[in-house]
């Protein structure tokens, strides 16, 4: 097998190559294979829905993020709720979805110093983009909630519940409904 891993970016494609490949020949495939790409605007997008608490326990730079905006936490979450998401990509740690379609009134910098662990399911803002850390993992984006939801099977990541192309639409939860569903998924 010649290509090992595809990671797209927002403007380019990572491809990984086996060590045995020749580089020109799978270069010229590669681009034989592009030029048969058909895209069709016929192609549904799923949209998946994702349920966040906004309290202050799960959203710990909301603050930071109202200083920043100059918009209420009411406004925040408002904002944040009514945005038209679409995943550009999955990367940084599997399943790590970049959302972009944000409210750029909510644009945050992302913290000075990243935090050395994040709880998996936190929702952030980092720049003009959100994103769902689905792992523990360091992590530098400004917390706003969190999704009672798994986001991926560590044993098999390729089952990410949300997917490069997929449309997300974010829903406030309150902590009961939270706990709920952390409990019974």
């Amino acid at each position: 097998q010649e290509i090992v891993n595809i990671s797209p970016g927002y403007n380019s494609v990572l491809i990984r190559l086996n060590n045995k490949s020749r580089i020109s020949d799978t270069t010229v495939r590669l681009t034989a294979a592009v030029k048969r790409i058909h895209l069709s605007s016929d192609t549904q997008q799923r949209i998946v829905g994702i349920p966040v608490c906004y309290h202050n326990e799960y959203g710990l730079d909301l603050d930071r993020v109202m200083n920043h905006t100059q918009c209420s936490k009411t406004e925040i979450v408002d904002r944040h709720i009514n945005g038209k998401y679409l995943v550009y990509f999955i990367g940084f740690s599997a399943g790590f979805p970049y959302i972009g379609g944000m409210d750029e009134t909510l644009a945050t910098p992302r913290l000075e110093s990243p935090r050395k662990v994040v709880p998996s399911g936190s929702v952030g803002i980092a720049g003009r983009q959100t994103g769902i850390y689905p792992l523990s993992t360091p992590g530098g984006w400004n917390l706003i909630g969190r999704t009672p939801l798994s986001l991926i099977d560590k044993n098999h990541p390729e089952n990410s519940l949300i997917k490069m192309g997929d449309q997300v639409q974010f829903y406030s939860i309150d902590l009961d409904e939270f706990d709920k569903l952390n409990q019974h998924p």
